[in-house]
């Protein structure tokens, strides 16, 4: 047992915890950990990002990608209140992270004191747990139990907030063994799992739907050994892009508001609706009332709370959906649904994706980006149509490789979580694809990858305006485009340039794959700036407050 500071306490349960990456940015209140930091830079990496809620999406990107959890850092005041975008994407998608802010002194507490801020009260609604330590007696235990609850049952982002003295003070530190993280499974009652078996066993047309509980679980392999078992097709939610194999024969594609059509109407033709990890945004379920209308829908989760919530369901199992799809594995036999899945595949047929390839446009660039990546890239987004088409058009076949903002949608995320991925997965491509407006929110993150040589790749769909909300404008605000026009004189090479990146601008569809080739083959950070038409719109669509029965495409709309 040895006597180390508060602020190297920090560092040494970092390193208990296995954390070899951290993201963040110094000031005041959190000089006396960087300074601990400096001294184990040869265990601990640290990026300093532009701003800070580019080191929580940076910390969030890490923990995707890699199933561990993100670490992030800031100072107080406007430092801490910095990552709480960061924070509040990650609480919302499920995200394990820990967050170490520093505050102001004990004797400075609550005394409106520079750079005071109460960070655990602000973000108390959008964390798992949050904590303020004032004895340095109680931060080593407070920064083990912030890792266990990070990680146990749904993970989801902790705050820890110490107070500087405290990270100056001195106490005897000893180290330990990281607690086991034991997967969740003493809540699947009996009970529960016959009555799954069984409405399983009854059903002629049954669906699965899929959602990121099934990522965040690992539960790939069991997902399509259960899919196969009982013949079922399968679509996912945005957050369940790649738990299970996007060029399976049973997969339909997305579901929901800009889901295909086959799994609009397949689901709401099915009489069972499988729901394994999957909160029923209501993206996915349109007008709530009519959604899955003609099936029992039985739904697998982790977390209670889901249950009911949105959408009524007819049976639950509560536990890990890994360990519930191994039990459901063991106790069915193999069932026939060929009738089912011929009428699926005619669906298909009838209603592929569509768009015009005769110019460059956003579909075509997610294709070709699935063309050259064959598929085996990280694939990161940022908000709005291009994160739509990159769900549509790129062949998500794997858990973990596709990393987007879906319950809170935030704009800015992608540059900061590519790079966090990219830190994460080393022998991976990661490629970030944004629209310009979202470009504009986060582009600071440019001059990051440079500094460390962090290549990623940052394809720009670039049609100078706030895309999907002018689809929106189009469609139901008759064209009223109100503050959603971004021509002006911004230079996305220029920018890239000066910011050290490589940089290339493409008008023409010819010119895009042997750039993507270039640009990976570089190895350094490199911005692709794709010019396209400012009238593409994602579809299908399901206009809000519809059911998902209505999904619409740009056929329908030239019949009506």
């Amino acid at each position: 047992m040895s006597k180390l500071t508060g602020a190297e306490i920090v560092v040494e349960c970092l390193k208990e915890q296995g954390v070899d990456t951290v993201f963040g940015f110094p000031g005041g209140a959190i000089l006396n950990i960087y300074d601990a930091l400096y001294q184990h830079q040869d265990e601990i990496t640290h990026i300093l990002t532009s701003h800070e809620q580019g080191a929580s999406h940076a910390a969030d990107g890490y923990a995707r990608a890699t199933g561990k959890v993100g670490v992030c850092m800031a100072t107080s005041g406007p430092g801490a209140t910095n990552l709480v975008t960061g924070i509040a994407t990650a609480y919302m998608d499920s995200v394990p992270m820990v967050a170490i802010t520093c505050n102001v002194t004990n004797s400075l507490l609550g005394k409106d004191s520079f750079q005071e801020i109460d960070i655990t009260g602000v973000t108390m609604p959008i964390t798992k747990y949050n904590f303020i330590v004032k004895d340095v007696k109680r931060l080593a235990t407070v920064i083990r139990r912030a890792f266990t609850i990070a990680q146990t049952g749904r993970p989801g982002p902790v705050l820890v907030d110490i107070t500087k003295d405290v990270t100056a003070a001195a106490c005897e530190y000893e180290k330990e063994v990281p607690e086991e993280i034991v997967r969740q499974s003493d809540t699947i009652r009996e009970e529960d799992m016959e009555r799954a078996v069984e409405m399983i066993r009854k059903s002629r047309k049954p669906f699965i739907f899929v959602g990121g509980g099934a990522v965040l679980s690992n539960a790939s392999d069991e997902l399509r050994a259960f899919a196969h078992k009982i013949q079922a097709p399968v679509a996912d939610s945005l957050m369940g892009k790649g738990a299970f194999d996007g060029c399976d024969e049973l997969y339909t594609g997305m579901v929901g508001m800009h889901g295909t059509k086959t799994s609009n109407f397949g689901i709401t033709e099915a009489d069972l609706l499988i729901v394994v990890g999957a909160r029923f945004s209501d993206r996915v379920t349109g007008n709530a009332s009519k959604f899955a209308r003609n099936a029992k829908i039985l739904q697998l989760d982790i977390d209670p709370a889901e249950i009911n919530k949105n959408i009524k369901v007819d049976a639950s199992v509560i536990g890990d959906v890994k360990v519930i799809l191994r039990k459901l594995n063991a106790r069915l036999d193999p069932i026939n649904h060929d009738e089912w899945i011929a009428h699926i595949e005619r669906m298909k047929d009838m209603y592929p994706l569509r768009y015009d390839k005769n110019t460059l446009t956003g579909p075509f660039i997610v294709q070709t980006i699935n063309e050259v990546t064959q598929g085996d890239a990280v694939i990161v987004t940022e908000v709005g149509q291009h994160q739509m088409w990159a769900a549509q058009y790129y062949n998500h076949r794997q858990p973990r490789t596709f990393l987007t903002s879906g319950g809170l949608g935030t704009m800015g995320y992608g540059l900061g979580a590519a790079i966090g991925a990219k830190m994460g997965c080393r022998d991976k491509t990661v490629i970030n694809i944004a629209g310009d407006g979202c470009f504009r929110m986060n582009m600071n993150e440019i001059a990051t990858a440079t500094r460390y040589n962090i290549p990623v790749v940052e394809v720009i769909v670039n049609n100078h305006v706030l895309g999907m909300v002018r689809q929106w404008q189009t469609l139901f605000y008759g064209k009223r485009y109100s503050q959603t026009i971004l021509n002006d004189g911004v230079d996305f090479i220029k920018v890239a340039e000066a910011m050290g990146a490589k940089a290339y601008r493409v008008t023409q569809k010819e010119e895009l794959e042997p750039t993507l080739r270039e640009a990976i083959s570089l190895n350094v950070p490199v911005v692709i700036d794709c010019q396209i038409s400012c009238d593409e719109k994602v579809f299908p669509m399901v206009s809000p407050g519809a059911p998902i029965a209505d999904a619409f495409d740009d056929t329908d709309l030239k019949i009506n």
